[in-house]
């Protein structure tokens, strides 16, 4: 029998407070005995929601505290995070997976100082120099991968293509799919469209190994025909936010219309199961957990004012990531394909 998938869980970085992380904690401990969590921050804090969360005075036997005094807030720049708080939550579950203790870091803290104390802590992947968040983000057929969603708003060519295979490697590690296709994202499906960076980086991922399919344009992300899409961190971003705004504003026109009058609130009525479906569909904590790619270890990033069910998924999300050795596969893959892009001369 495998050993459990041992995660530490920054249990203070959510907008939401520890109770959101202790009750994802505890449901996903208890749908999967495979797992086992440490909850990092107050350990007096930590032990009094299990407590008041379980009526014991115990932690469940798969689930740890270790104390952390300190905790990062939104407002900490990432090189206050590093230098001033090397006892805070996020810093010492960080310290834990370096360490051997987890196996993985989940964090719904402080973007920009996660990305940062990750790479200072654990470092890089051999041959990788710029990490990237990545992402599904629902399509028609599904979902597809998304990368980078704003660790790096400025992007050479050789680091979009360092994104193709590190988003290749996840696609088909975690969700099986033999031979990913991947698509650049530009402001042009032409070849001539896009700056210098864009169409080198179209260069390097046409000659390389990888099911590479041209272009695609910001309207195509949606429709589900790749698996993974490469922008920089810039561009990725606000891809994305553009995405998660138009849904909402979807769903509010939705349900302002089904309230305009007696008539539509019963037309409403009817076709509420429709709109349940749908709800379903679009709801953005079945995404959550946006993986950190091209680190010497795994961590996932949570969005901050998810609730237990989303910090569930990205804790789901990394215990797969673990399962399937993400980041040893990036590095086979990557071996693999930059001697055949860059040959030696």
């Amino acid at each position: 029998m495998d050993p459990p998938g041992v995660l530490a869980l920054d249990a203070m970085g959510g907008d939401r407070g520890a109770e959101v992380v202790v009750e994802a904690a505890l449901c996903e401990l208890e749908a999967n005995p495979d797992l086992e969590l440490i909850l990092v921050g107050p350990e007096q804090v930590l032990q009094a929601i299990v407590e008041a969360r379980t009526g014991s005075s115990t932690p469940r036997s798969r689930l740890h505290i270790h104390h952390a005094p300190e905790t990062v807030t939104m407002a900490d720049s990432p090189i206050v995070a590093v230098r001033n708080k090397k006892q805070s939550s996020m810093r010492l579950a960080i310290d834990l997976v370096h360490e051997g203790r987890a196996q993985a870091c989940v964090s719904a803290g402080n973007t920009g100082a996660l990305m940062v104390t990750a790479k200072f802590v654990l470092k890089t992947l051999e041959g990788i120099d710029r990490p990237a968040i990545c992402a599904p983000v629902p399509t028609r057929g599904g979902h597809t991968l998304m990368l980078d969603l704003g660790a790096n708003s400025a992007c050479t060519a050789d680091h979009l293509m360092d994104f193709a295979i590190m988003g290749t490697a996840l696609a088909s590690a975690v969700y099986g799919i033999r031979d990913p296709s991947i698509g650049l994202l530009n402001i042009g499906t032409e070849e001539i469209k896009g700056n210098e960076v864009i169409k080198r980086a179209h260069e390097l991922l046409s000659s390389s190994r990888l099911n590479y399919q041209g272009f695609l344009e910001g309207g195509d992300i949606s429709q589900g025909r790749l698996d993974v899409i490469v922008a920089d961190g810039f561009a990725g971003n606000v891809a994305l936010k553009t995405m998660e705004g138009t849904a909402q504003l979807i769903a509010q026109f939705v349900q302002e219309e089904f309230r305009r009058n007696l008539l539509t609130q019963a037309a409403g009525l009817l076709a509420f199961p429709i709109i349940r479906s749908l709800r379903k569909r679009l709801d953005p904590r079945q995404y959550n957990g946006a993986s950190f790619l091209g680190i010497n270890g795994i961590v996932v990033k949570s969005h901050g004012n998810v609730d237990a069910l989303g910090f569930r998924y990205a804790i789901r999300r990394a215990f797969t990531e673990v399962q399937n050795q993400v980041p040893r596969k990036i590095s086979c893959l990557q071996q693999k394909i930059i001697p055949q892009v860059h040959p030696a001369t």
